[in-house]
């Protein structure tokens, strides 16, 4: 292409097919492999909903065709046909970061003699299809973390299956079953192989860090948590996949798989919420704004907003909670005065429920419910 005019000219031609079909959310992706076995896939820049031209140029020049979730190989002399095309905008001083990728990917990938390294295009049609292969695997999860869909709005099922068990080391990603010659091939040339952990997911920091927000141990959020702008993840804090927060939140606690903290909530330190793979648990769990899990707390029920879960106070679907108003009157689920022991309830029965306070009476021993009076306010310095 030469001009600008062209180009788009030449986008509109290939949108126009009687075929053609845009997708949802597209991305060019490095991705490294040892003989048949996907080890990672990098995505820098997820376009979700938009920047449908790359696309349409990408699947004209693969011969990529269909609906379906999949990807693409892009081989050297593809590379450089897209970057031809993209002529007209490489230089005009704007920001285009799919062909400034292509552009930098056209000019050669190194392989470090244990894996190959190669460049593929993923498009995903149906955002509510499971995972079927690594690539999406590693797309999905990217897609949580660049913050493009929030935790269950896009289906991760199967990820577990499809995603490979891999060393994560300073030298990059190695099959735990080669880790031995690995080390002593580097140790013999006076390099060090340091593993950081085996897993099926990675470190979300050695991918992406969304603006705004503070994580202080890399090792404690994983690839595919979700962290709203505002978010502080303290050394003690641990994100899962397909959870995060949604706005401001201190994370000194465990956000745990699936789970979802609403903005201006503290989880404290030692304090844990029951994720959605624990234990077969199919309840969702969602934590409501201005929300405070005290130290050594936990949930396995949803709070509304503004609950507080006083220090050591863990509360479950089963429990039995005795329910009382603000003046210490002990009511039913519908706030009826009733007698005492006629007030007891199940976890489930305040699932979702908003400004509670939980504790355990310091007299009887009692999980006890009542409303909230107080509600907590994060320290704003620390989420600026």
């Amino acid at each position: 292409m030469s001009t600008i005019e062209s180009l788009k000219q030449h986008i509109q031609s290939i949108e126009g097919r009687d075929h053609y079909q845009r997708p949802l959310a597209y991305a060019i992706g490095l991705r490294k492999r040892r003989e048949d076995m996907t080890l990672e896939v990098f995505y820098p820049h997820i376009n979700y909903d938009r920047y449908f031209g790359v696309a349409a140029v990408l699947t004209d020049i693969t011969g990529a065709q269909g609906n379906q979730n999949g990807f693409v190989e892009l081989t050297e002399k593809q590379l450089e046909e897209t970057v031809a095309v993209f002529e007209p905008i490489l230089n005009d001083g704007n920001n285009h970061p799919n062909t400034d990728i292509i552009n930098l990917l056209s000019k050669g990938i190194k392989s470090n003699g244990y894996y190959e390294a190669d460049v593929i295009a993923y498009f995903m049609y149906d955002k509510d299809q499971g995972v079927e292969t690594p690539e999406e695997g590693y797309f999905k999860t990217q897609c949580l973390s660049q913050l493009h869909v929030k935790p269950h709005e896009i289906n991760c099922s199967g990820i577990f299956g499809k995603m490979n068990n891999v060393a994560w080391t300073n030298k990059g990603p190695i099959l735990p079953k080669d880790l031995a010659a690995q080390k002593l091939l580097y140790s013999v040339s006076g390099e060090e192989l340091v593993v950081s952990h085996v897993d099926k997911f990675p470190y979300m920091v050695n991918y992406h860090v969304p603006e705004g927000v503070r994580i202080v141990s890399g090792s404690k959020v994983r690839l595919g948590a979700y962290l709203s702008p505002g978010t502080t993840v303290m050394p003690a804090g641990f994100v899962n996949f397909n959870a995060g927060t949604l706005g401001n939140a201190m994370v000194e606690g465990r956000i745990s798989a699936g789970v979802i903290v609403g903005q201006d909530s503290d989880i404290g330190g030692g304090a844990s919420i029951m994720g959605t793979l624990s234990g077969g648990n199919k309840n969702v769990i969602s934590i409501g704004q201005k929300c405070l899990l005290g130290a050594n707390a936990g949930t396995g029920i949803s709070l509304g907003d503004g609950c507080t879960v006083a220090a050591g106070v863990y509360i479950t679907a089963a429990s039995k909670v005795s329910l009382y108003n603000k003046d210490k009157q002990p009511v039913d689920i519908n706030g009826t005065v009733v007698g005492e022991g006629q007030n007891i309830v199940k976890g489930m029965d305040l699932n979702g429920k908003e400004y509670m306070l939980y504790y355990n009476d310091s007299q009887t021993g009692k999980l006890t419910a009542r409303p909230n009076t107080k509600v907590i306010e994060l320290n704003e310095s620390l989420h600026a």
